[in-house]
């Protein structure tokens, strides 16, 4: 798979083989993060044996952006495979720069949605478990056991990013 490859402007200067890719070296995701009516936010638990933040809580749907993908074009394609969501209008949200051990640019997309969980499916390979959570739920677990989410998924909650 080949990915994107930017520089600090989030300007495409090459593609590249995903496996090449350096730890020095910029590229693309795309997030949804989708809430309910109630303020409820719905997390995915990433596969115990992915290589980056295995079990860690996430937005339900993540995906780098492949080459030739717009952003918009892997969100729709990372939500349909990894929780089985398509025919939604997402909105673009909010961009921001990681610049932790991975570097990328990600932009998020926002959905609110009434469904029960039982309405998602999940892609075995990628998704552990998915499930809503109330707000409340959210604020004490980001306090209490940050360690259980991805470090942007606790900004993501409390506003920060």
């Amino acid at each position: 798979m080949k990915i994107i490859i930017v520089n600090e402007q989030d300007e495409e200067i090459w593609v590249k083989e995903r496996l090449e890719v350096r730890l020095d070296e910029i590229y693309r995701v795309s997030c949804l993060f989708i809430e309910n009516s109630t303020g409820g936010v719905f997390l995915a638990q990433r596969w115990f044996l992915k290589s980056h933040s295995p079990g860690k809580w996430w937005p339900a749907a993540v995906g780098t952006v492949d080459a030739g993908e717009t952003y918009e074009e892997n969100m729709y394609k990372e939500a349909e495979e990894e929780i089985g969501l398509s025919w939604e209008k997402f909105t673009k949200w909010k961009k921001y720069r990681s610049t932790g051990k991975h570097q990328y640019f990600c932009q998020l997309y926002r959905l609110t949605l009434d469904r029960d969980i039982s309405e998602f499916t999940k892609e075995e390979w990628q998704v552990e478990t998915l499930r809503w959570f109330t707000r409340e739920e959210l604020d004490n677990l980001t306090k209490e056991s940050p360690e259980i989410f991805t470090s942007s998924t606790v900004k993501m909650i409390q506003g920060t990013i």
